[in-house]
């Protein structure tokens, strides 16, 4: 017997129950008991609720770390978010979660606030613990020192790697449809708040949309950049008015996420213009932010639960040794609410 197994069975000092009391309570043998909360081999439906049931009735917590070390890995997966109170990332987190609970696994998450050394030490923490897997919202972080040890890594809404996964949404798609709707609302005049000026995201594909958009329905465009430093605090007041203040013949807004086009409201209301009479107002993500404004915020949705689910099983699958796309583009969908 391993020195782990030998941990997983003395789990007197933590636990009133032993994997040997569950057994006894289920019915069971101690293998199965242990092949339960590995995870391991066939268990039939019955013999798991069985275990699991027993578990519960004796309040029987598992020995995580003797768990991790009874594997190559633990049942944990990494996830690295630049901003935790964004909107779009507590979506993501809360989604990415409940996918894992479904496949048996646990969130390590790790707020980086934009920092790239704090990512990269989030990093060496998660081979250290042997994570399954990681999930990457972060932009600057190289990942190259993951493939030597064969973590799978799912870029989420971040620039292509060769040896990641890639899961993205067609943000050209979304940059086109809201330019759409405005030109379709009769608005000709149209400002685009965009990404961050000197650095490249996939969501800087939203403006490619929108422009060509805006070049095949002969309307004036206008993209505008903000800076790392409103990026990094949420704060986008004053980007937003400069721009509506140097663009005063604007009727439509594009914002590259419901965060800005909330600010974009707010701003809107303080210089005296009416939403959606004067200019109307698109945002994008589709986060709870979208629905609680006045008005409420006709946005681009983004399938950030659908994205989630395969991010975690294509970890899943790639731990396994199958085969996963090296990149999916998701679709997106307009979703007309009263700000346009």
């Amino acid at each position: 017997m391993s020195e782990s197994e030998k941990q997983l069975e003395n789990d007197e000092e933590r636990n009133m129950a032993t994997i040997k009391d569950i057994a006894a309570r289920a019915g069971v043998t101690a293998t199965t008991v242990s092949r339960v909360i590995n995870n391991r081999g066939y268990i039939s439906e019955e013999t798991r609720k069985k275990v699991t049931q027993a578990m519960q009735e004796m309040n029987y917590q598992p020995n995580e770390l003797a768990r991790s070390l009874a594997k190559a890995h633990s049942n944990t997966i990494g996830v690295i978010v630049p901003h935790i109170s964004h909107p779009f990332f507590s979506k993501m987190i809360s989604a990415l979660e409940s996918a894992a609970a479904k496949r048996g696994y646990k969130i390590l998450l790790c707020n980086s606030k934009d920092q790239p050394e704090k990512e990269t030490e989030y990093l060496d923490m998660f081979i250290s613990n042997r994570v399954t897997g990681v999930v990457m919202a972060s932009r600057d972080v190289q990942i190259e020192k993951f493939h030597d040890l064969k973590i799978p890594i799912v870029n989420f809404e971040r620039e292509e790697n060769t040896e990641a996964i890639t899961i993205q949404c067609d943000n050209e798609q979304g940059g086109a449809l809201a330019a759409s709707h405005l030109a379709d609302c009769g608005c000709r005049h149209l400002l685009h708040f965009g990404g961050i000026v000197g650095r490249d995201m996939p969501a800087d594909r939203r403006a490619d949309g929108f422009l060509r958009v805006c070049r095949e329905r002969g309307i004036e465009g206008e993209v505008l950049l903000s800076d790392r430093l409103s990026y990094g605090s949420m704060h986008y007041e004053s980007y937003i008015e400069k721009g509506l203040l140097e663009h005063p013949e604007t009727d439509g807004i594009f914002a590259s996420s419901d965060l800005i086009a909330a600010q974009v409201l707010q701003r809107l209301y303080a210089m005296g213009k009416r939403v959606p009479e004067d200019i109307k107002v698109v945002g994008f993500d589709d986060t709870v932010i979208a629905g609680i404004t006045t008005p409420s915020i006709t946005t681009i949705h983004q399938p950030i639960e659908e994205m989630s689910e395969l991010s975690i099983a294509y970890i899943d699958r790639r731990r396994k040794g199958e085969v996963v796309p090296n990149v999916t583009t998701m679709p997106v969908s307009l979703v007309v609410r009263g700000s346009a």
